[in-house]
């Protein structure tokens, strides 16, 4: 029998990994679907795409905060359980939706329910000892990365048969995971550790910076996580499209080189962050992993296939969000974690409204106007000297006493609290 610790970080991990695999699914069929509700116009299908996707990341800014904050005062169990079932219902509503309108508010629901990654980051923080926070963290990286390579794969042979099934096998998995965790999921955090009252004006994302500002390296590591959400966008808004116009490769041959990079991220997250930050420490884990990404990208930026093959797999090698957010949450007590992944949260959405314009219009830019310039790469360059600022930053902020790695007994298995 697996024992109760164990079983509910698997849980989480699934809940992750579902969250990401449904979001991946549906990513190839819900540009066909959206489609036919405009008599394949596809230049009006792509403004509504724009618009859905600009939804998603709204309902996430706002969200976030409210579901971290909601689960420091209601605890963890039932805030990723009913968001969980919500998400069922949400790809139910998708795959019946009559109309545009339908679908619009399938996506929007989706962007609520979703938000429930600021509790399941703070489940883990509750039941991970500090020092060994960073390793959890990249589980849940892995999961974002099987999700990445799984989730389009199934959608695409499942929408092959009809658009709408994808949407029923995405509300099957999610429904399956809430059934699941009613049976294995127990509270992580204890009443006497809840906070006494939900405190509106800090459940709002403005309202939620004010944790982020309580502490100088808090606040210094929020920048440098915007700023490497702001640069992460490139490769969902331009991967694609730069792979097409630069090098000519077939969809194919795209879908093969992103699932190259999901693959090796899941399994470096899933297997290297542990040892790398037991012998390296949080801050030179975090700083390392930024040169990492600044190389690799300015190598994609080479406008050449084969450099932009060993790019694509240095830069899934980084670990700097396992790292980050791992000495966030030791500069928070136990009640603030999930205000903290809630502000993270809105961060992240934020950075989803500002990095897709950037790069696409900076990519637009190079392809178009400005081609005789022969800098196609321009976006991956701008992604890394963002990565760049963002190193930077992450040295000044940081404190040498997070390199030293101490050796710290085995704690007890944590005592959950009655759900």
């Amino acid at each position: 029998m697996i024992e109760p610790r164990r079983a509910a970080t698997v849980f989480i991990f699934v809940t992750v990994l579902i969250d990401m695999l449904t979001f991946g699914m549906i990513g190839p069929v819900l540009p066909k679907l959206i489609a036919g509700f405009v008599h394949n116009n596809y230049a009006s299908a792509a403004e509504i795409i724009g618009i859905f996707g600009t939804a998603w990341a709204v309902m996430q800014f706002f969200c976030s905060p409210l579901l971290g904050m909601l689960s420091d005062r209601i605890g963890r169990r039932p805030v990723i359980l009913i968001s969980n079932g919500v998400t069922a219902i949400d790809y139910a509503i998708m795959a019946l939706a009559p109309n545009l309108w339908w679908l619009f508010a399938g996506r929007v629901l989706s962007g609520i329910a979703t938000s429930n990654m600021s509790a399941a980051s703070a489940y883990i923080a509750d039941v991970t000892p500090p020092e060994k926070r960073a390793a959890a963290f990249g589980m849940i990286g892995s999961a974002f990365g099987l999700g990445f390579v799984l989730g389009p794969a199934i959608g695409g042979v499942v929408g092959n048969v009809n658009p709408r099934l994808t949407f029923w096998a995405a509300a099957a998995f999610a429904l399956i995971n809430t059934l699941y965790g009613i049976f294995v999921l127990p509270e992580s955090l204890a009443r006497e550790r809840r906070t006494p009252r939900l405190e509106w004006k800090r459940a709002n994302p403005v309202g939620s910076l004010r944790l982020l500002r309580s502490h100088h390296e808090l606040w210094g590591l929020t920048w440098v996580n915007f700023i490497t959400y702001v640069a992460h966008e490139v490769f969902p808004n331009v991967w694609v499209i730069y792979c097409i116009a630069a090098f000519g490769w077939s969809t194919g041959s795209i879908g093969l080189t992103l699932a190259l990079v999901g693959i090796v991220a899941a399994i470096n997250q899933a297997t290297m962050v542990k040892p790398v930050v037991a012998r390296l420490g949080e801050r030179r884990t975090l700083l390392a992993s930024l040169v990492v990404a600044t190389f690799g990208l300015l190598l994609m930026g080479a406008d050449n296939g084969i450099l932009f093959l060993i790019a694509a797999v240095i830069i899934s090698l980084p670990m700097y969000q396992a790292s980050s957010q791992a000495l966030m949450t030791r500069r928070v007590g136990p009640a603030e974690q999930g205000e903290l992944q809630g502000a993270l949260g809105s961060v992240r959405g934020i950075s989803m409204l500002i990095g897709p314009g950037l790069f696409a219009f900076t990519f637009a830019q190079f392809a178009g106007p400005w081609r005789s310039l022969g800098l196609m790469g321009a976006p991956w360059i701008l992604a890394a000297l963002l990565y760049g600022v963002s190193l930077a930053l992450a040295w000044r902020v940081t404190s040498r006493a997070d390199d030293v790695v101490l050796p710290v007994p085995e704690p007890a298995p944590p005592v959950y609290a009655e759900s």
